[in-house]
C-alpha cells in the first residue's frame, strides 16, 4: 500500500478546469491510488468534495463527504466514478465556494434533491438520493466533470463584483495554462 499523497489543487484560469472529463474505462491499481490521494487531498484542504479535474486529471471521478464537518470529523468519503444524474427535484439557492476558486463565495441555484448513480472505488454500482449539502456537493463536483465552475452559475451582477478577484487569481496561470496558485 502506498502512502497517500496530497495533490496540488488547480486554480481558476487552469485550462484543465474547463475540459470535459473522460470516462474511466477500468479501475486499475493506479486509479485506486489516485482515488485515495483525492480523498486525502479533500480532507487536507478542508473540502466537502473534490473532482479529478481539480487536481489536473480530466477523468470522470469525484469524491464527496459533506458530513464530516457536521459530525465531529467522522470521515465517510463517497467515491463516484462515471456518475450520472437520474433525477432533479425542486430548486434552492445557497452559498458555495470552491477549492479551485479561493476566497470567492456566492449563492448558486441548484436542485434541492437529486438521484445519482455511478460506480464506487470497488467497481460496485451505487445509487444515492441526496438533499441539502449532500445534493449541492454532488451537483458542484459533477459540474467540474463537465468543465463548469460555480461562478458560471451566478448572476451577472455578482460576476461583476468578483471580476477583480477572479482576474487576480487567473493571472497566476502559467504559459501552459496551468495554475496551482502562488
Amino acid at each position: 500500500m502506498f502512502k497517500n499523497k496530497i495533490l496540488d489543487i488547480r486554480i481558476y484560469g487552469d485550462k484543465v478546469l474547463r475540459q470535459v472529463a473522460r470516462p474511466v474505462k477500468e479501475i486499475t491499481p493506479e486509479i485506486e491510488q489516485f482515488i485515495q490521494n483525492l480523498i486525502a487531498t479533500m480532507y487536507e484542504k478542508d473540502g466537502v468534495g473534490l473532482a479529478a479535474p481539480q487536481v489536473g486529471k480530466p477523468l470522470r471521478i469525484f469524491v464527496v463527504d459533506p458530513f464530516w464537518v457536521q459530525e465531529n470529523g467522522k470521515k465517510t468519503p463517497l467515491v463516484f466514478i462515471n456518475p450520472e444524474f437520474v433525477e432533479f427535484v425542486g430548486n434552492e439557492s445557497n452559498e458555495e465556494g470552491c477549492l479551485s476558486i479561493p476566497d470567492v463565495f456566492e449563492n448558486v441555484n441548484r436542485a434541492k434533491k437529486v438521484k445519482i448513480k455511478g460506480t464506487n472505488e470497488k467497481g460496485e454500482k451505487v445509487k444515492y438520493i441526496a438533499e441539502g449539502l449532500f445534493s449541492r456537493s454532488l451537483q458542484h463536483e459533477y459540474d467540474h466533470l463537465e468543465g463548469i465552475l460555480f461562478i458560471d452559475k451566478i448572476a451577472s451582477i455578482k460576476k461583476m463584483f468578483n471580476k477583480k478577484k477572479l482576474r487576480e487569481i487567473q493571472e497566476s496561470t502559467d504559459k501552459n495554462g496551468i495554475n496551482i496558485g502562488k
